[in-house]
């Protein structure tokens, strides 16, 4: 080997064990992440690595499991600022009696952005790098993620009522058409539609959505089949389960992601195959509400994607998504009747190439591949409570949470490093969540 055939890079990560998603299933151990700029140079034995590269940083992680950054596909970010506020509540009356009147009392600008601030701290903390999010000003959230360096899908919000954020479906329209064209373009920032739910939309303002998806190509995130109330009220009012509604109405297609889904039939199962749609999975919010289970393994086998989802904290009453695939992995093998139904490979899959697929952006995230952007975690496995290893994959779903990730890179910028932020004033941050809290209770 002589100096001309040794290639420079800017960063090299050496990891005890590796999981690189694709292929899928496999553990690697003693690897070497190349990252250059922004993407993924190599991803070689560390020997290799030694006679190929020469970086102008090494990280050493030698009691660490590498892997894609996780990717959560539904929430409401700003919503963090009212975890714990109106638990041991079913859907409605959360919603109706506490989650509304707050929402109308206290949600502005400001609101939403330290919210967000608060939510993307954790999600940053526990293995997170990309986010779905759903909320009011979601200009607001935009910007805060784009300013924090993290990625995120940002829908719109989408209801026949008047809110904070607009008079009805018009105003929603104009200023989400609005945010798409500002963020469409953007390496970090996906802006998306977000019709709230079949019961909060009527046809027409559905119709636009359809439409403006199709102009945009933004993508349509929607709360669906959320509980056994909803698809049989939908029933009795119009004789269509909500499912069968969305299809008419052409919402329903590869672009959709339909958020919860505990409740499925087969012809629910028939439509969501044939239209490519992808399934959003929100166990711990489901179980927390008494909504319902989602039958994921059945959607799996069944060919349809499966991603996952935190929703916001005020529902679950957390944003770890590893705490969400454990939960996720328990719950599928109840419904199934099978121990090894969402084994612990394909939870991690769920939660990283299949959220790149329902965002359109399997071919740059989602794995630690070559050419990929470079989004990647580290998780210490030293701790007591990770001993012994056998399976770093099985650790992952089944014995870790997400405080043992130690370290996070978004498109090769380092966001967490020794269990530490890099990119947000967390000090700073609680005075003003304290602040809230104060508001609130009073």
């Amino acid at each position: 080997m002589t100096a001309d055939t040794i290639t420079a890079a800017d960063i090299r990560i050496n990891a005890r064990w590796l999981i690189p998603v694709q292929p899928f299933g496999v553990v690697w151990e003693h690897q070497a992440v190349i990252l250059q700029g922004s993407r993924i140079a190599a991803v070689l034995p560390q020997a290799e690595a030694d006679e190929a590269y020469r970086t102008r940083e090494t990280i050493d992680l030698n009691d660490h499991v590498v892997l894609p950054g996780l990717i959560n596909l539904h929430g409401h970010t700003a919503m963090s600022l009212f975890r714990g506020m109106a638990d041991d509540l079913p859907l409605m009356t959360w919603l109706n009696d506490h989650i509304w009147p707050a929402e109308g009392k206290f949600v502005s600008e400001q609101f939403v952005l330290d919210g967000s601030r608060l939510a993307m701290a954790e999600m940053l903390r526990t293995g997170t790098t990309t986010f779905s999010d759903m909320y009011f000003f979601p200009e607001i959230t935009a910007q805060a993620a784009h300013d924090a360096g993290m990625r995120a899908q940002v829908c719109f919000p989408l209801m026949d009522m008047p809110t904070v954020w607009g008079s009805g479906p018009e105003e929603y329209l104009r200023k989400g058409a609005a945010l798409i064209e500002e963020w469409r373009n953007d390496d970090y920032i996906m802006p998306a539609i977000g019709p709230h739910a079949p019961y909060t939309v009527s046809d027409q303002p559905l119709r636009s959505a359809v439409e403006l998806s199709a102009q945009t190509g933004a993508a349509i995130q929607l709360h669906l089949h959320e509980t056994a109330f909803e698809v049989e009220d939908a029933i009795k009012n119009s004789g269509k389960r909500p499912l069968a509604r969305m299809t008419e109405l052409g919402v329903l297609g590869s672009n959709t992601q339909c958020v919860h889904m505990t409740q499925i039939d087969d012809s629910d199962l028939a439509l969501l195959a044939s239209s490519g749609a992808h399934i959003v999975h929100c166990p711990e919010s489901n179980l927390k509400l008494a909504s319902g289970l989602c039958p994921v393994q059945k959607l799996i086998d069944s060919g349809i994607n499966v991603t996952i989802g935190t929703d916001g904290a005020a529902s679950n009453n957390d944003l770890d998504l590893f705490g969400e695939l454990k939960t996720a992995a328990m719950i599928a093998k109840v419904v199934a009747g099978d121990a090894s139904a969402l084994s612990a490979h394909r939870a991690l899959e769920i939660a990283t190439m299949n959220g790149a697929r329902a965002l359109g952006r399997d071919h740059e995230l989602g794995s630690l591949v070559a050419g990929k952007l470079a989004d990647l975690i580290a998780v210490d496995l030293s701790d007591p409570y990770l001993q012994p290893v056998y399976d770093p994959a099985s650790h992952l779903v089944y014995s870790n949470h997400g405080r043992a990730v130690s370290h996070s890179w978004i498109h090769g910028v380092p966001q967490l490093q020794d269990g530490r932020l890099t990119r947000i004033d967390v000090p700073d941050l609680m005075l003003r969540v304290r602040d809230w809290r104060q508001q609130i209770l009073s």
